[in-house]
């Protein structure tokens, strides 16, 4: 079947869902000037025990579309259409009861697990590079001056020096005025690596490796020159909130590039539209998860124990914990 005689038999299909669809999405207010003014009902449009038949048509609609090769403007329209319409047949309901709580124990892990190559990749970019430099620095201590300036190594190797007091960085007074400064490092590192995702993904991937490389060398050095133990018991705390979010940040950004690399028969337009939507969730959840993080970071990572060992145990604790969430978070609501 020729497009032009596909588009002649369904159109008044087609333009009776989107006229459907766009009151279903205005506010009830909204809708009933609409039917007045027009004296129409969404029931004349579409009765609504109707709109699952007409939905499922309009999804074969789409895969003949694309099947025979129409033209991308059909596709797209059809594809918008069909997602519009998968909202208000499967979202309609849980839009007003699932807030935050929801997204947080169920909607995000599910999400994190659905983007899993992405995440993989992300931290591969950064967890390689990493655990590179850590162990690189050990064998060869002069690595780390290629990295960071001497002064610079200096400075870490003062902020966990054995007779401190509190260890980390203590750029403020009280633990309140570090929390906001690691809030605010934390989302900074963040926001580069989703956003730097627009660049074809490129600033993603710097930022992804360029952070593994900086923390590793850090580590590595620190590690190397007697320090081990207050810089290891300072980061066991707070690691697997901070950590695993700068690599779902990463997958978010490098969900922006592969949207502009790889439309597929999307226009770039919609398709940065499209996984934008999955990629905003994705950073609003690690952003969540740096917020936490830097709570950690503020008020329990600079304590110096007698014997760290809790510190350690509470670190693992933490891994095996957000191990399960992302592992099995939401699945039982699923």
């Amino acid at each position: 079947m020729r497009q032009a005689e596909f588009e002649q038999r369904h159109q008044l299909d087609w333009a009776r869902l989107e006229r459907w669809l766009q009151r279903r999405a205005l506010r009830p207010a909204a809708r009933k000037a609409m039917q007045a003014r027009l004296g129409e009902s969404d029931d004349a449009l579409i009765p609504a025990a109707e709109f699952p038949a007409r939905y499922r048509a309009l999804c074969a609609h789409l895969a003949l579309a694309r099947e025979r090769h129409y033209t991308l403007a059909l596709v797209d329209r059809l594809h918008a259409l069909v997602q519009a319409g998968h909202q208000a047949l499967y979202g309609a309901q849980t839009h007003r009861s699932e807030g935050l709580g929801h997204f947080l124990m169920a909607g995000f892990p599910r999400l994190v697990r659905a983007q899993w190559r992405m995440l993989a990749l992300a931290s591969a970019l950064f967890f390689g590079p990493l655990l590179a430099m850590l162990v690189a620095v050990q064998f060869s201590p002069e690595l780390a001056e290629t990295v960071l300036a001497p002064h610079k190594l200096g400075e870490y190797e003062m902020m966990y020096r054995r007779e401190a007091d509190r260890l980390g960085q203590r750029e403020a007074s009280s633990s309140v005025q570090m929390f906001g400064f690691y809030i605010y490092n934390n989302v900074r590192i963040g926001f580069q690596t989703f956003a730097g995702g627009i660049a074809w993904g490129l600033g993603s991937v710097f930022f992804l490796v360029y952070n593994g490389v900086v923390i590793g060398t850090v580590l590595g050095h620190l590690s190397g020159v007697g320090l081990g133990p207050q810089i290891w018991s300072f980061v066991s705390g707070h690691s697997a909130l901070e950590l695993v979010a700068i690599a779902i940040s990463g997958a978010a950004g490098l969900k922006l590039g592969a949207a502009l690399i790889a439309p597929g028969r999307r226009s770039r337009r919609l398709a940065l539209v499209q996984e934008g939507r999955i990629a905003l969730q994705l950073a609003g959840g690690a952003g969540l998860m740096f917020l936490a993080a830097a709570a950690v970071e503020a008020f329990w990572s600079p304590w110096v124990l007698d014997d760290p060992r809790p510190k350690y145990a509470l670190g693992v604790f933490a891994w095996l914990l957000l191990a399960a969430y992302l592992g099995w978070g939401g699945r039982r609501a699923a």
